[in-house]
Protein backbone atom coordinates (compact mmCIF):
# COMPACT_ATOMS: atom_id res chain seq x y z
CA UNK A 1 0.00 0.00 0.00
CA UNK A 2 1.39 3.20 -0.99
CA UNK A 3 1.30 7.04 1.14
CA UNK A 4 -0.86 7.89 -2.39
CA UNK A 5 -4.04 7.31 -0.80
CA UNK A 6 -3.58 8.72 2.44
CA UNK A 7 -2.62 12.14 0.23
CA UNK A 8 -5.30 11.44 -1.55
CA UNK A 9 -7.57 11.27 0.98
CA UNK A 10 -6.18 14.12 3.16
CA UNK A 11 -6.44 16.11 0.04
CA UNK A 12 -10.11 15.41 -1.41
CA UNK A 13 -11.74 13.89 1.65
CA UNK A 14 -12.15 10.71 0.00
CA UNK A 15 -10.54 7.97 -1.61
CA UNK A 16 -12.19 4.71 -3.53
CA UNK A 17 -10.27 1.12 -3.22
CA UNK A 18 -10.66 -2.08 -5.31
CA UNK A 19 -10.61 -5.83 -3.84
CA UNK A 20 -11.20 -5.75 -0.15
CA UNK A 21 -13.88 -8.46 -0.29
CA UNK A 22 -12.38 -11.92 -0.77
CA UNK A 23 -14.72 -13.99 -3.31
CA UNK A 24 -15.55 -15.97 -0.20
CA UNK A 25 -16.31 -12.64 1.81
CA UNK A 26 -18.29 -11.50 -1.30
CA UNK A 27 -20.71 -14.97 -1.39
CA UNK A 28 -21.33 -14.53 2.43
CA UNK A 29 -21.92 -11.19 2.69
CA UNK A 30 -24.74 -11.08 -0.58
CA UNK A 31 -26.52 -13.60 0.99
CA UNK A 32 -26.32 -12.24 4.68
CA UNK A 33 -27.60 -8.94 3.39
CA UNK A 34 -30.57 -10.63 1.21
CA UNK A 35 -31.91 -12.96 4.69
CA UNK A 36 -31.36 -9.29 6.18
CA UNK A 37 -32.68 -7.19 4.13
CA UNK A 38 -36.16 -9.91 3.92
CA UNK A 39 -36.22 -9.44 8.16
CA UNK A 40 -36.41 -5.62 7.69
CA UNK A 41 -39.19 -5.31 5.08
CA UNK A 42 -41.08 -8.01 6.74
CA UNK A 43 -40.82 -6.11 10.29
CA UNK A 44 -39.19 -8.84 11.91
CA UNK A 45 -35.31 -6.68 12.25
CA UNK A 46 -37.53 -3.45 13.77
CA UNK A 47 -33.67 -1.41 13.56
CA UNK A 48 -34.21 -0.09 10.30
CA UNK A 49 -33.75 3.82 8.26
CA UNK A 50 -37.43 4.65 7.69
CA UNK A 51 -38.20 6.55 4.49
CA UNK A 52 -39.18 9.89 5.52
CA UNK A 53 -36.35 10.49 7.99
CA UNK A 54 -32.86 11.48 6.79
CA UNK A 55 -31.02 11.16 10.33
CA UNK A 56 -31.53 9.54 13.92
CA UNK A 57 -33.57 9.45 15.55
CA UNK A 58 -35.73 7.13 12.95
CA UNK A 59 -39.22 6.02 13.82
CA UNK A 60 -41.56 3.72 12.02
CA UNK A 61 -44.07 6.61 10.12
CA UNK A 62 -43.35 4.80 7.55
CA UNK A 63 -43.13 0.82 6.32
CA UNK A 64 -40.82 1.69 3.74
CA UNK A 65 -36.66 1.88 4.44
CA UNK A 66 -33.65 2.90 2.84
CA UNK A 67 -31.58 0.89 5.34
CA UNK A 68 -31.15 -1.69 8.09
CA UNK A 69 -29.04 -0.65 11.43
CA UNK A 70 -26.74 -3.02 13.86
CA UNK A 71 -25.88 -5.80 11.17
CA UNK A 72 -23.58 -7.04 13.65
CA UNK A 73 -26.38 -7.85 16.49
CA UNK A 74 -26.25 -11.15 17.66
CA UNK A 75 -29.91 -11.30 17.31
CA UNK A 76 -29.47 -11.26 13.08
CA UNK A 77 -27.15 -14.35 13.65
CA UNK A 78 -25.03 -13.20 10.77
CA UNK A 79 -21.39 -13.40 11.47
CA UNK A 80 -19.77 -12.75 8.39
CA UNK A 81 -20.63 -9.20 8.80
CA UNK A 82 -18.39 -8.89 12.26
CA UNK A 83 -15.79 -11.20 10.42
CA UNK A 84 -15.26 -8.68 7.14
CA UNK A 85 -15.35 -5.89 9.89
CA UNK A 86 -12.05 -6.95 11.62
CA UNK A 87 -10.69 -8.66 8.50
CA UNK A 88 -6.77 -7.48 8.11
CA UNK A 89 -7.79 -6.49 4.35
CA UNK A 90 -9.67 -3.73 5.58
CA UNK A 91 -8.24 -2.68 8.86
CA UNK A 92 -5.04 -2.22 7.29
CA UNK A 93 -6.88 0.59 5.15
CA UNK A 94 -8.13 2.35 7.42
CA UNK A 95 -4.90 2.37 9.66
CA UNK A 96 -3.32 3.61 6.94
CA UNK A 97 -5.34 5.91 6.29
CA UNK A 98 -5.66 7.66 10.19
CA UNK A 99 -2.19 6.85 10.45
CA UNK A 100 -2.77 4.98 13.63
CA UNK A 101 -1.77 1.27 15.37
CA UNK A 102 -4.05 -1.71 15.46
CA UNK A 103 -4.11 -0.88 19.56
CA UNK A 104 -5.58 2.71 19.14
CA UNK A 105 -9.21 1.05 16.46
CA UNK A 106 -12.24 1.52 18.16
CA UNK A 107 -15.16 -0.51 17.10
CA UNK A 108 -18.25 1.73 15.95
CA UNK A 109 -21.08 1.36 13.48
CA UNK A 110 -21.99 -0.97 11.11
CA UNK A 111 -25.28 -0.58 8.59
CA UNK A 112 -26.44 -1.83 5.77
CA UNK A 113 -27.96 0.74 2.80
CA UNK A 114 -30.31 -0.52 0.78
CA UNK A 115 -33.52 0.70 -1.83
CA UNK A 116 -36.82 1.63 -0.59
CA UNK A 117 -39.38 -0.28 -2.49
CA UNK A 118 -41.94 2.11 -3.12
CA UNK A 119 -40.49 5.66 -2.67
CA UNK A 120 -37.18 7.59 -4.29
CA UNK A 121 -35.72 9.04 -1.55
CA UNK A 122 -33.06 11.13 -1.03
CA UNK A 123 -30.85 13.08 2.05
CA UNK A 124 -30.12 16.81 2.10
CA UNK A 125 -26.42 18.38 1.63
CA UNK A 126 -24.84 17.62 5.12
CA UNK A 127 -21.72 16.83 7.24
CA UNK A 128 -22.41 14.22 9.90
CA UNK A 129 -21.39 16.03 12.82
CA UNK A 130 -21.68 19.84 11.66
CA UNK A 131 -25.53 21.37 11.72
CA UNK A 132 -26.62 22.87 8.77
CA UNK A 133 -26.98 26.11 10.78
CA UNK A 134 -23.63 26.22 12.16
CA UNK A 135 -21.55 29.63 11.81
CA UNK A 136 -18.04 29.81 9.76
CA UNK A 137 -16.29 29.55 12.72
CA UNK A 138 -18.40 26.46 14.82
CA UNK A 139 -17.99 24.96 11.08
CA UNK A 140 -14.05 25.32 11.10
CA UNK A 141 -13.19 24.27 14.54
CA UNK A 142 -15.51 21.53 14.32
CA UNK A 143 -13.73 20.06 10.63
CA UNK A 144 -10.12 20.86 12.41
CA UNK A 145 -11.21 18.71 15.03
CA UNK A 146 -12.31 15.72 12.81
CA UNK A 147 -9.52 13.82 11.89
CA UNK A 148 -9.91 10.71 14.32
CA UNK A 149 -12.07 7.94 12.43
CA UNK A 150 -13.31 7.05 8.91
CA UNK A 151 -16.57 5.77 7.44
CA UNK A 152 -16.86 3.73 4.24
CA UNK A 153 -19.52 2.43 1.67
CA UNK A 154 -18.65 -1.23 0.18
CA UNK A 155 -21.55 -1.32 -2.88
CA UNK A 156 -22.37 -4.90 -3.40
CA UNK A 157 -24.51 -3.80 -6.63
CA UNK A 158 -23.35 -0.85 -8.45
CA UNK A 159 -23.93 2.31 -6.66
CA UNK A 160 -23.93 5.65 -7.62
CA UNK A 161 -26.04 7.04 -4.74
CA UNK A 162 -23.37 9.15 -3.51
CA UNK A 163 -22.63 12.87 -3.91
CA UNK A 164 -19.99 14.63 -2.49
CA UNK A 165 -18.20 18.36 -2.44
CA UNK A 166 -14.21 17.12 -2.99
CA UNK A 167 -11.77 18.93 -0.46
CA UNK A 168 -14.95 20.17 1.70
CA UNK A 169 -13.72 18.66 5.23
CA UNK A 170 -11.01 21.32 5.67
CA UNK A 171 -12.89 24.44 4.70
CA UNK A 172 -15.93 26.06 5.86
CA UNK A 173 -18.72 26.30 3.20
CA UNK A 174 -19.14 29.17 0.52
CA UNK A 175 -22.06 31.67 0.45
CA UNK A 176 -23.69 29.89 -2.38
CA UNK A 177 -22.70 26.03 -0.85
CA UNK A 178 -24.65 27.09 2.80
CA UNK A 179 -27.54 28.62 0.71
CA UNK A 180 -27.85 25.04 -0.74
CA UNK A 181 -27.20 23.03 2.85
CA UNK A 182 -28.63 25.16 5.39
CA UNK A 183 -32.13 23.76 3.97
CA UNK A 184 -34.06 20.61 5.26
CA UNK A 185 -35.07 19.91 1.90
CA UNK A 186 -32.88 17.36 -0.52
CA UNK A 187 -31.62 18.91 -3.74
CA UNK A 188 -33.80 18.21 -7.05
CA UNK A 189 -29.96 18.02 -8.68
CA UNK A 190 -26.97 17.04 -6.62
CA UNK A 191 -24.50 18.81 -9.21
CA UNK A 192 -25.97 22.26 -8.62
CA UNK A 193 -23.86 22.27 -5.59
CA UNK A 194 -21.00 24.03 -6.51
CA UNK A 195 -17.60 21.40 -6.98
CA UNK A 196 -19.88 18.30 -6.74
CA UNK A 197 -19.34 15.08 -7.79
CA UNK A 198 -21.02 11.97 -8.39
CA UNK A 199 -19.04 8.75 -6.92
CA UNK A 200 -19.55 5.78 -8.63
CA UNK A 201 -18.80 2.53 -6.91
CA UNK A 202 -18.60 -0.81 -9.26
CA UNK A 203 -18.55 -4.72 -8.75
CA UNK A 204 -15.43 -5.81 -9.78
CA UNK A 205 -14.92 -9.27 -11.87
CA UNK A 206 -12.66 -11.48 -12.42
CA UNK A 207 -10.72 -11.29 -15.49
CA UNK A 208 -11.21 -14.50 -17.17
CA UNK A 209 -15.18 -13.76 -17.19
CA UNK A 210 -17.83 -11.73 -16.91
CA UNK A 211 -20.44 -14.27 -15.06
CA UNK A 212 -22.54 -13.06 -12.43
CA UNK A 213 -21.48 -15.94 -10.17
CA UNK A 214 -18.01 -14.81 -10.01
CA UNK A 215 -18.05 -11.40 -8.54
CA UNK A 216 -15.11 -10.73 -6.69
CA UNK A 217 -15.72 -7.69 -4.81
CA UNK A 218 -16.71 -4.24 -4.61
CA UNK A 219 -15.45 -1.14 -4.75
CA UNK A 220 -15.24 0.68 -1.45
CA UNK A 221 -15.33 4.87 -1.11
CA UNK A 222 -13.77 5.76 2.47
CA UNK A 223 -14.74 9.49 3.22
CA UNK A 224 -14.31 12.05 5.85
CA UNK A 225 -18.16 11.77 7.16
CA UNK A 226 -17.76 15.68 7.57
CA UNK A 227 -17.45 16.49 3.74
CA UNK A 228 -19.97 17.79 2.15
CA UNK A 229 -22.43 15.23 0.97
CA UNK A 230 -25.43 14.26 0.03
CA UNK A 231 -27.27 11.01 -1.86
CA UNK A 232 -30.07 9.96 -3.71
CA UNK A 233 -32.13 6.80 -3.71
CA UNK A 234 -33.88 5.02 -6.58
CA UNK A 235 -36.21 2.88 -5.81
CA UNK A 236 -36.28 1.27 -9.25
CA UNK A 237 -32.25 0.17 -8.60
CA UNK A 238 -31.57 -2.24 -6.24
CA UNK A 239 -28.51 -0.54 -3.44
CA UNK A 240 -27.04 -3.02 -1.15
CA UNK A 241 -24.05 -0.92 0.51
CA UNK A 242 -22.01 -1.94 3.37
CA UNK A 243 -21.90 1.33 5.45
CA UNK A 244 -19.73 1.61 8.36
CA UNK A 245 -16.88 3.35 10.59
CA UNK A 246 -14.02 2.57 12.70
CA UNK A 247 -12.35 5.16 15.13
CA UNK A 248 -9.49 6.10 16.65
CA UNK A 249 -9.02 6.46 20.47
CA UNK A 250 -6.71 9.25 20.23
CA UNK A 251 -9.80 11.53 19.20
CA UNK A 252 -10.72 10.85 23.02
CA UNK A 253 -14.71 11.04 23.10
CA UNK A 254 -14.84 13.58 20.48
CA UNK A 255 -16.89 11.34 17.84
CA UNK A 256 -19.00 10.45 21.06
CA UNK A 257 -22.68 11.92 19.97
CA UNK A 258 -21.91 11.02 16.15
CA UNK A 259 -21.68 7.46 17.15
CA UNK A 260 -24.04 7.02 19.93
CA UNK A 261 -26.70 8.75 18.36
CA UNK A 262 -27.21 5.43 17.20
CA UNK A 263 -28.15 3.45 20.01
CA UNK A 264 -25.24 0.93 20.91
CA UNK A 265 -26.09 -0.79 24.20
CA UNK A 266 -26.34 -3.57 22.87
CA UNK A 267 -22.24 -3.98 21.98
CA UNK A 268 -21.29 -3.77 26.05
CA UNK A 269 -23.15 -7.52 26.08
CA UNK A 270 -21.06 -10.21 26.48
CA UNK A 271 -23.04 -12.36 23.90
CA UNK A 272 -21.76 -9.70 21.27
CA UNK A 273 -18.57 -9.35 22.29
CA UNK A 274 -18.27 -13.04 22.93
CA UNK A 275 -18.79 -13.78 19.47
CA UNK A 276 -15.74 -11.86 18.31
CA UNK A 277 -12.37 -12.56 17.51
CA UNK A 278 -9.56 -11.37 19.84
CA UNK A 279 -9.27 -8.24 17.53
CA UNK A 280 -13.26 -7.47 17.68
CA UNK A 281 -12.96 -7.78 21.43
CA UNK A 282 -10.70 -5.42 22.17
CA UNK A 283 -11.70 -3.19 19.64
CA UNK A 284 -15.39 -3.26 20.92
CA UNK A 285 -13.31 -2.67 24.72
CA UNK A 286 -12.21 0.93 23.25
CA UNK A 287 -15.68 1.47 22.40
CA UNK A 288 -17.17 1.21 26.19
CA UNK A 289 -14.39 3.22 27.03
CA UNK A 290 -15.52 6.26 25.50
CA UNK A 291 -18.85 5.62 26.15
CA UNK A 292 -18.27 5.02 30.03
CA UNK A 293 -16.48 8.28 29.47
CA UNK A 294 -19.55 10.56 28.64
CA UNK A 295 -21.72 8.62 31.42
CA UNK A 296 -24.12 11.54 32.75
CA UNK A 297 -23.55 13.98 29.51
CA UNK A 298 -26.82 14.64 27.56
CA UNK A 299 -25.53 14.28 24.51
CA UNK A 300 -28.02 15.34 21.60
CA UNK A 301 -28.55 14.17 17.81
CA UNK A 302 -25.80 15.64 15.69
CA UNK A 303 -28.02 16.90 12.98
CA UNK A 304 -31.69 17.75 12.63
CA UNK A 305 -34.38 16.04 10.54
Amino acid sequence: MTSSIKEMYDEQGYVIMPGLVTPEHFTLLRKACERVIAKTRSGVWPHRRTVGRQFPPYDNDNPDSWGVQHVMHPDLGEPVFAEWYTSERLLAVVRELLQCGEDELQMELFNLLINPLHHDFALRWHRDDVKEDATTDEEVRALAAWKYGVQWNTALYEDFCLYVVPGSHKVARTTEQRMLSITQEPPKNPLDMPGAIQVTLLREYLLMSLSEDELTSGETVFYNSNVLHCATYDSKKPRCTLHACVGDVRGGSIRARNVLQHGLRWMTEDRFSSQLGEKGRTMVERLIVMQKSVEGQTLDYSLNN
